[in-house]
């Protein structure tokens, strides 16, 4: 079996690990009790903890406070923002169903809810594919919103699997020029590349903590003013009235630690994780030649954390098995839907084949990675691709 020097963490697209400032900041708030809500000393102090990073966030980010509307992670966001737009936008025009124009490569928790407004409303549900690279093309967005009433457009700003960096300035400007609300998916850019908010022609961008070194189970949905949305959630009226549910004030600081630390780091942080990531992609090649990189290469067109292969005549889930037993922590795609053996769909819609898109990894970096971690996943990737290859031609 492998002799495992130390477990090596290439799994930070999934979570990363909490900051020492960032946990710092949630065990002081922690310490006090008081919701936010409440208008009592200690419900006032909470909800100075809640304003204070809402502003906090917005002067790192360039935007109003009043535009952050804190939610319970990136999910929420989403959900929130899918379903409130296309609902607004359906009242807005006195038109039901209309259509909901996304891409076939995002994360599930826009792939979902698009689907079960298609389902349940019976939204029509017009998914732009991408290129090889994993690209959408703003030719083939503005094609979709020449041809069809479109309630709203949804695209990833990066993606999860692969690393592809979208257009997303390019389309807002045709979302505008159509006069369509404009979201997109911010997760995996979020302390990666920057942003820019303010010049972007958004109606909405999720963001989510756990992936920048904040604490699980907090995120924002960034809201221009002049966008409506109807809530999905109805209860205390909480954050506008557009988002209800108890505030969670020490998530909620932590969450902004980590914001200003990681804009604050990005540069930085961008150059040690390119020079890692080129360093990666050379090594596994070296280890394994007929090993395929998915996505754009190394540059301006990926998110520097991120690589993803292909491992010809094996299984994803066999291959992950078997780093995990050599003290490598990886992903065979999005941690969200883990356990589920079916091909990557971002793969497939790039037009890779069934059996090739069972066959990927991804190797994500962060902030703890290292060469010596890198060189250990590719002194097991031979002996582990071997191994799958095998148990892949005994159980055909």
């Amino acid at each position: 079996m492998f002799s495992i020097v130390q477990r090596v963490y290439l799994d930070h697209a999934a979570t990363t690990q909490m900051l020492p400032q960032v946990r710092q900041a949630w065990l002081e708030v922690s310490e006090n009790v008081g919701n936010a809500s409440s208008l009592h000393t200690s419900g006032r102090a909470a909800r100075r903890v809640v304003e204070s990073a809402r502003e906090s966030i917005a002067q790192d980010l360039g935007i109003r406070p009043s535009d952050v509307i804190f939610t319970g992670g990136g999910t929420e966001a989403d959900n929130l923002a899918i379903k409130g737009l296309y609902w607004s936008r359906c009242s807005q025009l006195g038109k039901s169903p209309l259509a909901i124009a996304t891409s076939a490569i995002e994360h599930h928790a826009v792939l979902d809810p698009v689907q079960w407004l298609g389902s349940h409303e019976h939204a029509s549900v017009i998914l732009v594919n991408a290129d090889s690279s994993g690209r959408v093309s703003v030719a083939d967005v503005e094609k979709t919103l020449s041809e069809h009433e479109v309630a709203l457009v949804s695209i990833m700003w990066a993606n999860n699997e692969i690393g592809a960096i979208q257009p997303v300035h390019e389309i807002a400007n045709v979302c505008k020029h159509f006069g369509v609300p404009f979201h997109t998916d911010a997760v995996q850019a979020l302390g990666q590349v920057p942003l820019h908010l303010p010049e972007l022609d958004a109606a909405a961008v999720t963001l989510s903590s756990h992936k920048i070194g904040g604490p699980v189970g907090v995120g924002a949905l960034i809201v221009d003013s002049a966008a409506k949305l109807t809530p999905i959630l109805h209860g205390g009226g909480q954050e506008r009235e557009v988002r209800s549910g108890t505030l969670d004030p020490a998530s909620i600081s932590a969450f902004a630690a980590a914001v200003r630390f990681s804009i604050s780091e990005l540069d930085q942080h961008a150059i040690r994780l390119r020079e890692l990531q080129q360093y990666l992609v050379e090594a596994v090649i070296q280890a394994v030649p007929d090993a395929i990189l998915n996505g754009p290469p190394p540059g301006g067109l990926r998110l520097p954390n991120n690589t993803h292969f292909s491992f010809p005549g094996c299984e994803g889930d066999s291959l992950l098995m078997l780093l995990d037993a050599a003290g490598i922590d990886c992903s065979t795609g999005s941690a969200c839907t883990a356990g589920i053996s079916e091909p990557s769909h971002v793969l497939l819609s790039m037009g890779v084949d069934e059996k090739t898109a069972r066959a990927s990894l991804r190797f994500s970096l962060g902030r703890d990675s290292s060469r010596e971690g890198i060189d250990q996943l590719a002194r097991a990737l031979p002996v582990v691709v071997e191994r799958a290859q095998r148990a892949g031609s005994v159980s055909v």
